[in-house]
């Protein structure tokens, strides 16, 4: 886990996140303290997906990851004005490129929400 241009390119980064647990087959990650991060690792040294929990163990993040390490797409459960209109939380996802730039939020359809499901935590 590390940032674009380290470890999807060859380079061996130190850890900057720690597995604090496991959804099914998927770790949920916290960033180290002094760390300052707050989100999910923008690429993967060997998962598929990462999640990252609020403090009530609810789903905040799910960050999907493809077979060469890159962010591909985030599932995420917080405001999304530009998509509701107003500051409610809401489900939604985020789809990324090579070079980190993501497209605007979309609902989350149900085939997506199925798809993953069972690491939705507290999400309906």
């Amino acid at each position: 886990m590390g940032r674009r241009g380290t470890y999807a390119v060859g380079n061996d980064v130190a850890y900057t996140y720690e597995t604090v647990g496991k959804i099914e087959d998927v770790k949920v990650l916290f960033g180290k303290p002094g760390t300052g991060l707050h989100d999910l690792p923008t690429e993967s040294h060997s998962s598929n997906m990462y999640i990252k929990l609020n403090r009530d163990g609810t789903l905040n993040m799910l960050r999907i990851y493809g077979d060469d390490n890159y962010l591909k797409a985030e599932i995420g459960y917080h405001p999304e004005p530009e998509l509701t209109g107003n500051h409610d939380f809401v489900l939604h996802i985020h789809y990324y490129d090579k070079e980190f730039n993501r497209t605007k939020a979309e609902y989350l359809d149900y085939d997506t929400f199925k798809k993953y499901e069972k690491y939705l935590v507290g999400r309906k």
